[in-house]
Parts: C-alpha cells; structure tokens; sequence
C-alpha cells in the first residue's frame, strides 16, 4: 500500500500537546503537511497554531468522551494520516496495584483510542485510503515491572491494530502498530529509575515518520532496546523471567 502524502489530506495527531505528539505535530508542518492537533489542553493547542498559521488546525477533546471527539472531527478536511498518540502512565507493581489505577488507563489507552477509530475508520474504508498510527510502547510487548496496567494497556493496542490490518488493507488502507522506548516527556520527567537509551522527543517523532512513510506495521526503537525485548520475549519463560529481573533489577 502506498502511504498517503501532505497533498491527499490532513495529518491528525492526537495528545499534541507536549511529548511525542507535539514532537509529531512538528515534524509534520515541516514536511509540508497540514496538521489537526487534538489534546485536553486548549492553550498549547493554540500556542502551536499560532506558530504555524494555517497550517495547524486546533481540534480540542478529551478522547475518553466519543460526542467530544466526534464533534472535534466535524469542521476538519479529510483525515489521511491518523496518529493515535493519547495516554498516560502510572506505575504500580503487585503490591501498589489497583483496578481503580488499570481502569484509567484502560480508559485512556485504549478505550479513548477506540474512539478515535470508531470515528475515522469509516470514512477511510469508503475511500479506500488512509494511514493509521496505534502508538503501543515497547512495554506493549512484553509485561515489564513497575507497569502493569500500562502494559496490559499498550499490549491491548498492538494486538488491536494487528487483529484491524487483517481487514483494513483490504479496503487500501494502513496500519502500524508505533512502539517508541523511553522518550523525554512530561510522563517520564516523573520516572525515579533509570531509563536506558532516553530519546529526545523530535528523534522519536522523526522515527515515527520514517516508519509511516515506509509503511511498515511494527515501529519500535531505539534500536538497542526494541531488538534486544523482541529477543528476549521469543524465549521461553524460564529464561526470559530471569533475564528481565537482572536487565530491570525487578
């Protein structure tokens, strides 16, 4: 499938308003897109709308409520690219666990997500074009300590836009599954363990278009981490268990 450029629609980035999306929302203006930016927060939606006139559409939401994002959707252009980025994290561990915790995060990560497919897919099917980005985590690929809600939320995502590909390419019409490592972002400002290979946000962004444009279905990096977890989550589990305590000292 042929990725769709800047000239067939609309970029539409959701959780713009700092981190990877902000990071994302940027990368795509400079590479001649025109960008629909959807957050909670109105003000920086606007800041960066006014760096860049008419060239980003401020579309506020919260994702967790469908009316909002529908509504947020209506006045737009035509979506081609659509990058699912909003989330949170909190850690927690066997001892800290809630399902208060899991919950909001479900709600967020992927029930918010699936709002915004329910929203766009139809119109991408009935024109037979399109480009779809989940961003999962490399923590969706495997349960790792410290985040166990965030996992199960982001493992949610990937097999979510594997299980859709199957149906979606057969109406033209792309999917990735987007799995960055540690970003500098205000979700990991707040992390007090260490943070191996910790991108800056417009590298990860920049990644992420290479990915898209390549259309390629899993994007993980950095490189250094993705491909040793997908190693490790290929052995059994009396090794991989002992082998992620010692990398993680979980």
């Amino acid at each position: 499938m042929r990725p769709p450029g800047p000239g067939e629609g609309v970029a539409w980035i959701t959780g713009a308003s700092s981190g990877i999306g902000l990071a994302l929302a940027e990368a795509h203006v400079a590479h001649g897109w025109t960008v629909a930016v959807t957050a909670r927060r109105v003000e920086e939606l606007e800041a960066l709308s006014l760096r860049f006139p008419g060239r980003v559409l401020v579309a506020p939401a919260d994702i967790t409520d469908p009316a909002a994002v529908r509504a947020a959707l209506a006045p737009l252009p035509p979506i081609a690219r659509a990058i699912l980025n909003a989330g949170t994290y909190e850690r927690d561990t066997a001892d800290t666990f809630t399902a208060a915790r899991l919950a909001r995060q479900v709600d967020l990560n992927l029930i918010g997500t699936a709002h915004c497919l329910e929203a766009i897919m139809p119109t991408m099917i009935a024109a037979r074009s399109g480009q779809i980005g989940l961003v999962s985590s490399l923590a969706g690929l495997a349960g790792l300590p410290g985040s166990a809600s965030y996992s199960a939320t982001k493992a949610g995502l990937i097999a979510l836009a594997e299980s859709l590909r199957f149906d979606l390419r057969q109406h033209g019409v792309g999917i990735s599954a987007i799995c960055p490592g540690f970003v500098k972002s205000p979700l990991t400002a707040k992390n007090t363990f260490p943070m191996p290979f910790l991108m800056e946000a417009d590298a990860a962004a920049k990644a992420i278009m290479r990915g898209l444009d390549a259309d390629r279905f899993l994007i993980a990096f950095p490189e250094g981490l993705a491909r040793p977890l997908r190693i490790l989550r290929s052995l059994p589990y009396g090794v991989f268990f002992p082998l992620i305590a010692r990398g993680t000292r979980g």
